[in-house]
């Protein structure tokens, strides 16, 4: 019994070394951003949500075993026009009361070749709607702040479309062409500190 015993705390602590293996980083909100820009007749106009979350399990030895989860707040939408940003937030657009988050949850991630640049795969959720994408994530690197915490940093830029997410809100335009672009670039820039 007592080699039984020995084998299945081993088997156990073996299973669980890749977890164990993980450092958690918590995002620190107030070193990161989460912006968007969406053209609007012939500009751009760019946004923010103020109010997000997320962590990074990052194994430094083998990065496909990290892993991420990222939420925003859909009510903290501001692109500084309060009129504006009260129309985002109702039911034309985002509907913050009847889906009061954007979820992203990584289920893969594969280097590229390009150097600390990762395919990061997983299940975004927004407005009701779940689609699998992939992101490509900029590694910035591992340092020490003043006060001894490590703080990881991390980047990514990619185009949505707005209408696969059940956004679909716009106006046509007299001489042809629609108010509002799909298609909205979404930039992510993270510094997370270690738990």
């Amino acid at each position: 019994m007592t080699h039984l015993r020995t084998a299945f705390v081993v088997t156990s602590l073996l299973a669980a070394a890749p977890l164990l293996a993980a450092d958690t980083f918590v995002i620190d909100k107030a070193h990161s951003a989460a912006t968007f820009k969406i053209k609007h007749m012939m500009a751009n106009v760019t946004g923010k949500f103020a109010e997000f979350s997320g962590t990074v399990n990052a194994d430094r030895e083998t990065p496909a075993n990290s892993s991420v989860e990222f939420t925003i707040q859909t009510a903290s939408i501001t692109t500084n026009t309060p009129d504006r940003d009260k129309h985002l937030r109702s039911s034309e657009f985002f509907d913050v009361e009847k889906y009061p988050t954007i979820t992203f949850k990584s289920v893969r991630i594969a280097p590229t070749r390009a150097p600390d640049t990762f395919n990061v795969s997983g299940d975004l959720t927004m407005h009701g709607v779940t689609k699998h994408i992939t992101l490509p994530v900029v590694f910035n690197g591992i340092a020490r702040d003043p006060r001894g915490n490590e703080r990881a940093g991390f980047e990514l830029t990619t185009t949505l479309d707005r209408k696969e997410y059940g956004i679909t809100w716009n106006k046509t335009l007299d001489p042809g062409g629609f108010l509002l672009s799909d298609d909205v670039i979404i930039t992510i820039d993270i510094e997370a500190v270690k738990k």
